[in-house]
């Protein structure tokens, strides 16, 4: 069992490795999705202007601004693979779960570093003080992983169509449409309210449907994959 669980994660290190390598290796997309980021949140800087604006309207803009980005990081993961013909090769020498778990990683990391630009320049930008900082990290994080879950399997299944684009953000929007609304009202908490619990009923909702659209995809990716 624990020889099982090492190659499982020497698989997935594997794997992922490749695509970190690869993608910072040419950087065109990861310059191209960090651009379309600051693009999305100075069109967002712009149209609010000087205009005072509530907390709820300020927590819906930061998250879609993250799903805006999100979108963009995603939908290339395995159109790559699909492109550079290595798709069949990847089906010859890795098994479902580790590429899942290897592209999902990937995501996760890049949607990180992501947030790690976008959030300061947003708060920034707005000229705002965040109230409980430890409430709206939390949430962005748990955020992430649900953004990188129904993104990666979505990425999966459209790999291979003729309209990616189009269908990759049709298909993603219903499945990222719960994270994006807890997000918000997880966010409007952090930002109003000071010495909220750090656990409210929003941060368990988020990591329930974490859980639950994690190990879905996980658990329909073979059968996308082998298609």
């Amino acid at each position: 069992m624990r020889i099982r669980w090492c190659r499982l994660f020497h698989e997935v290190w594997i794997l992922f490795k490749k695509d970190l390598l690869q993608e910072f290796r040419s950087k065109a997309a990861i310059n191209a999705i960090f651009l379309f980021s600051i693009v999305t949140l100075t069109a967002v800087s712009y149209s609010i202007g000087s205009h005072a604006i509530s907390d709820f309207i300020l927590a819906a803009l930061l998250w879609i601004v993250i799903v805006f980005s999100a979108l963009s990081a995603f939908s290339h993961i395995f159109l790559k693979e699909e492109e550079a013909q290595t798709a069949d090769t990847l089906k010859l020498i890795a098994q479902p779960t580790p590429i899942f778990l290897s592209k999902w990683l990937f995501n996760t990391l890049l949607l990180t570093l992501l947030l790690m630009v976008i959030v300061p320049l947003f708060v920034g930008v707005f000229n705002f003080q965040v109230k409980n900082m430890p409430l709206l990290l939390l949430s962005i994080f748990l955020g992430d992983i649900g953004l990188a879950s129904g993104g990666t399997i979505v990425a999966a299944l459209i790999a291979k169509a003729s309209r990616r684009g189009a269908l990759f953000s049709v298909l993603s929007f219903p499945i990222l449409l719960p994270v994006m609304v807890v997000g918000i009202s997880a966010a409007q908490i952090a930002f109003t309210q000071e010495g909220s619990p750090l656990f409210p009923s929003e941060i368990t909702a988020l990591f329930a449907y974490d859980v639950v659209l994690f190990t879905t995809s996980l658990m329909l990716f073979d059968f996308i994959w082998n298609d």
